[in-house]
């Protein structure tokens, strides 16, 4: 039995992580959010940890708003890296270990085949580079932990790109989505699962691993089956390139990742996208 922090608890990963921890009897899960700690100020979380005996951090908190971050670097690095550092330190000063969520956004995106961990990184945006800011702070303050790199997230909770394309699929006659960037999404319930695969694995091997569903898509692709399997018949999807599309930060265009180190290392099996998409619509339409 483990003792487990799970940070950015309001979030979609942290809300799925809470419905496993329902089914969970061998372990005890303690949730928090920044209301009940605030992870960029170190002396709360050495104090947290310590006084709740805490060995296992899944921290699952991130600023992910990736065009807000253009002008919000602070903030977004406070967040994405000085806290992980704060989190790092306090596992090590406990003897915990710590699985830390990161982001395909850490690759350059310009390659044409599915990005390995060993790859060379290279962030095109503030949000990129912050995230790989704090996964080289975690491992240079806590050596016992795991670097998840996951994309295109989404789930039943919180604000995601499903939603949304299921909300202005119902409002809206036509709607213009982006063809060229290729990438796979990640139904946040397949990757609770993987983290708790990784937390009762016998021995914890730490490292960096991809983990996505299986397949490759587009967001227009990702667009066109989110409205067939959710029933919307009356709105046109338009593909469009990435460079007609009004954001500030730069995406990439091929994020495709190869996930065959987790399978190999922790026996993770991974969901196809769009079987994992049907089942969380489902959930959305209960």
């Amino acid at each position: 039995m483990a003792k487990i922090l799970v940070t950015g608890a309001n979030g979609q990963l942290g809300n799925e992580m809470r419905c496993l921890a329902e089914e969970d009897k061998k372990n005890t899960f303690l949730f928090t959010d920044i209301q009940d700690m605030d992870i960029t100020d170190l002396e709360a979380v050495m104090k947290y940890v310590a006084g709740h005996g805490i060995e296992v951090i899944v921290n699952c908190a991130a600023y992910t708003a990736v065009d807000k971050a253009e002008d919000n670097e602070d903030t977004c690095r406070k967040i994405n890296a000085l806290a992980v550092a704060n989190l790092a330190k306090a596992a090590t000063m406990n003897r915990a270990k710590v699985i830390h969520i990161s982001t395909d956004y850490v690759y350059s995106g310009v390659h044409y085949k599915p990005y390995s961990e060993g790859d060379e990184t290279a962030p095109c945006s503030v949000y990129g580079v912050t995230k790989l800011e704090g996964e080289r702070l975690l491992f240079d303050n806590c050596s016992d932990a795991v670097v998840l790199r996951t994309s295109w997230l989404y789930s039943a909770y919180g604000n995601n790109f499903v939603k949304t394309m299921i909300r202005l699929g119902k409002e809206r006659e036509k709607l213009s989505v982006v063809f060229d960037q290729i990438g796979t999404p990640t139904y946040a319930g397949d990757l609770a699962k993987a983290i708790m695969i990784i937390i009762d694995n016998k021995t914890f091997i730490p490292g960096i691993y991809n983990f996505s569903n299986e397949g490759v898509c587009s967001w227009y692709d990702f667009t066109k089956a989110i409205h067939r399997i959710a029933g919307i018949r009356t709105c046109e999807v338009l593909p469009i390139e990435g460079s007609e599309y009004p954001a500030k930060a730069t995406r990439p265009f091929y994020s495709v990742m190869n996930k065959k180190k987790i399978k190999e290392t922790y026996s993770v099996s991974i969901p196809y996208w769009e079987n994992s998409l049907v089942k969380c619509i489902n959930l959305l339409m209960k």
